[in-house]
């Protein structure tokens, strides 16, 4: 017989299946030895309570041995000669929408201005020994986009645009960690995803698709409201239907496009600091004084309070985390968090960021589409001149933060690349340090011991979010004014994160696929 249960356990009890097996059995009033197959489907921490529990739910046959249920398996026909579809950006959302392409039918050419994730990585190490950035290679630009090195977190509201679980089955498919189809909030790890993206690619190749490093788009060239090509730094490219999954850094192609008459749109998005706490004081918090123990997971929080009219909140808590340089020129510092898979840095880390509305830009004109990227850029060179040279980044004991004063020693951080003191207090714009201040302490009666000079902040972290929207048509997903342009993923403005991005790809591709047929 099949039962779906919903158990509440300690820690302890959930993390050892001798001991769920015995509250299976229990709640069934059967004995353990009838239980014939048992599987977590669903997991969560609820830390609410002084006593802290594990939600699990289990499928559990007993008295009788399940059916034969094949693993979710993922085919892709054979592509070569099919109708080439072009897709700018190799993130989440353009290689999502090739598999998607490749399902239909179509074949993806997919063009991206970094390199493979094997080759990145040099890249990578480049900006922590050398702490010189490559501008098409970097954490945000190249093979598998600013996902790839920046964390794996797969935890998305976007339930309404597409299939979550199918994401994550595709990702699974592809060799993540079975926990991302169980946990509550499911999490990759920067050390995971690299060879992910490389079994998503070679999914792509192997049934014909194609994809092209190196390949900085340049220019569109326009004919009659109509893509007609794409000219990169190597070639000139003819092309049918784009699929543009550029990513929130594309500064480069957003002012082109502004260049070429292609309407954009500015829109609000979040910038602030990235603050970092002893993750064992973040386990204190969290787990009312006990600390985390041998079965819990480094814990995590999620605030966010209003200040002044702006939202002040938590944005992309890393536990156990790093905090990455995650510039995309030498002349600018602009900080990230990630975490590898097991989360067993002694450090947590998050950003802090407060919202942005247009009026809140100094610089909007009501023609300006790129102010919001033009401010997000200036915050970032400032930051870069209060640093202490390469991408060594200024910081803050977040208690002198509060009080305004320039902090005379700083507690070590997870940053490789370094930190110098600074007085952010003084130079990040009023209306975000005021606000920042005012949550910090908000944060701390809600969490009391947040606010603590053990706890530090760096700048500046503003890639929360694209400060651009490439708007399309709701229904057809295409430009309001090119009709083979179809505007993807966070970089577009539609998206935030790996999971909502994918989702956001997949839906491009079949919009693409549905247009096509329309015009035959």
């Amino acid at each position: 017989m099949k039962h779906c249960l919903d158990l509440v356990l300690s820690p302890e009890d959930a993390a050892t299946k001798e001991r769920y097996l015995q509250h299976i059995a229990r709640a069934l009033k059967i004995h353990p030895r009838q239980i014939t197959y048992n599987k977590i489907i669903r997991r969560s921490v609820d830390a609410r309570r002084q006593s802290v529990k594990v939600n699990i739910r289990v499928l559990v046959w007993h008295d009788e041995l399940p059916p034969d249920e094949p693993g979710n398996v993922f085919t892709y026909p054979d592509v070569h000669g099919k109708t080439e579809v072009h897709i700018i950006g190799a993130g989440p959302g353009g290689l999502f929408a090739g598999l998607r392409l490749i399902e239909l039918g179509y074949k993806p050419v997919i063009l991206e201005r970094g390199k493979d994730v094997k080759a990145r990585r040099h890249d990578i190490a480049a900006i922590y020994q050398q702490q010189q950035i490559n501008p098409d290679s970097n954490f945000c630009f190249g093979e598998g986009g600013a996902g790839t090195f920046s964390d794996g977190k797969l935890y998305t509201r976007s339930k309404k645009r597409g299939s979550v679980q199918k994401i994550l089955e595709v990702l699974h498919f592809h060799g993540a960690s079975e926990d991302i189809l169980i946990e509550a909030h499911p999490h990759i790890g920067t050390n995971k995803l690299p060879a992910i993206v490389q079994a998503l690619r070679g999914s792509i190749l192997a049934a014909g698709g194609e994809i092209h490093y190196n390949s900085r788009v340049e220019e569109f060239l326009l004919t009659n409201n109509r893509l007609s090509g794409i000219k990169t730094q190597n070639d000139t490219i003819p092309v049918q239907q784009v699929i543009l999954a550029a990513g929130h850094s594309a500064r480069t192609l957003f002012t082109m496009m502004s260049a070429r008459g292609i309407t954009l749109e500015a829109k609000p998005f979040a910038m602030g600091v990235r603050v970092e706490h002893p993750q064992e004081l973040i386990d204190r918090l969290q787990y009312h004084g006990s600390g985390r123990g041998d079965y819990l997971p480094a814990a995590a929080y999620a605030l966010a309070t209003q200040v002044a009219g702006r939202g002040v909140y938590s944005f992309c808590m890393c536990p156990g985390g790093y905090i990455v340089p995650a510039a995309t020129s030498d002349m600018e510092i602009v900080v990230n968090g990630m975490s590898s898979a097991a989360r067993h840095s002694k450090y947590a880390n998050a950003g802090m960021v407060v919202e942005i509305q247009l009026c809140d830009i100094p610089q909007l004109d009501q023609d300006s589409a790129l102010a919001g990227l033009q401010f997000q850029q200036e915050l970032e060179q400032h930051a870069k001149l209060h640093g202490g040279g390469g991408q060594i980044a200024p910081a803050q004991r977040i208690t002198d933060f509060v009080s305004g004063r320039l902090s005379q020693s700083l507690p070590d951080t997870s940053y490789h690349p370094g930190t110098s003191s600074s007085p952010l207090h003084e130079w990040l714009p009023e209306h975000i340090a005021r606000r920042l201040a005012e949550s910090f302490k908000a944060f701390d009666r809600r969490m009391k011991g947040f606010l603590t000079s053990e706890a530090v902040i760096l700048g500046v972290e503003s890639r929360t979010s694209s400060p651009v929207r490439i708007p399309r048509n709701h229904e057809t997903l295409q430009h309001i004014h090119i009709a083979n342009l179809y505007p993807c993923g966070e970089g577009a403005g539609y998206a935030g994160g790996i999971v909502s991005s994918a989702i956001d790809g997949e839906r491009c591709a079949e919009a693409v696929c549905k247009n096509i047929l329309q015009a035959m």
